[in-house]
């Protein structure tokens, strides 16, 4: 995990966090006046990670998708309702995504990872050489973009490509979009604020990805490594705001 307040910046309103023994990953990217921005962000993550924890006891047998909306819902109250103590954080909110990594004891070899997001913080996964995005941002860009209304170009430029369409604690309720895929031994999962993808392009980041992981050992990344080389690149880009990233690789 990597984060950093950019060159534009003076707060830095993302926050990451991460329980590996349980395989739970999340990144937030905060928003709201004065401090509003770190408090969501902070807030969030950490409630979303309590709610993750062994002994929710129903929680603990409900599947991935449940128990990740679960997590998603109570960092969503958790904010709003702090959000109502001050006048000053009034429209406090954050983005969120998140995984989590489950093995089977009858399949360790196929293991499952499950994603969940609310706004534009995205998750890439790196197999074979390539780089896919396997999020859709909760924006007013991506649904012009996903409409037809505008170009994957114009929309990487759009002056309003900041105004996401869900956040976590802005609203009494959220809807988090949340789906399962197969993991294969060697994957990078990438979760990262926009932070990332402002400055650079997915092809870029890929470029990045496929340099890094060419100098490991054995198929494995130096993910510190790479978690700093994509920090540094975003903010040799402009850094304009806040850049977080968060790497797991499968072993």
């Amino acid at each position: 995990m990597l984060s950093h307040v950019g060159r534009v910046r003076k707060n830095n309103e993302d926050f990451c966090a991460q329980l590996p023994a349980q395989g739970v990953f999340v990144v937030c990217d905060g928003m709201g006046g004065a401090a509003a921005g770190e408090i969501a962000s902070e807030l969030a993550a950490h409630t979303f990670l309590r709610m993750m924890t062994p002994g929710r006891r129903r929680l603990d047998l409900a599947t991935a998708e449940v128990r990740l909306d679960a997590a998603v819902r109570a960092a969503n109250k958790a904010v709003f309702e702090y959000s109502r103590k001050s006048a000053q954080l009034h429209g406090m909110g954050t983005t969120l995504v998140g995984l989590v990594v489950e093995v089977s004891e009858t399949l360790p070899e196929l293991p499952t990872v499950t994603l969940v997001h609310v706004g534009d913080s995205r998750c890439y996964r790196f197999r074979e050489g390539a780089l896919e995005l396997l999020t859709r941002d909760h924006s007013l860009v991506e649904e012009q973009l996903r409409l037809g209304e505008i170009s994957a170009m114009e929309a990487h430029h759009h002056p309003m490509r900041n105004i996401i369409t869900r956040a976590v604690g802005s609203h009494p309720l959220v809807e988090p979009e949340i789906r399962g895929v197969a993991a294969a031994s060697g994957d990078i999962y990438l979760l990262a604020s926009d932070g990332l993808n402002r400055e650079l392009s997915d092809a870029e980041i890929g470029k990045i990805v496929q340099l890094v992981v060419a100098r490991g050992e054995g198929g494995q990344a130096n993910l510190e490594v790479l978690a700093k080389t994509l920090v540094d690149a975003a903010n040799d880009q402009g850094g304009g705001d806040n850049v977080t990233v968060l790497l797991v690789q499968m072993g």
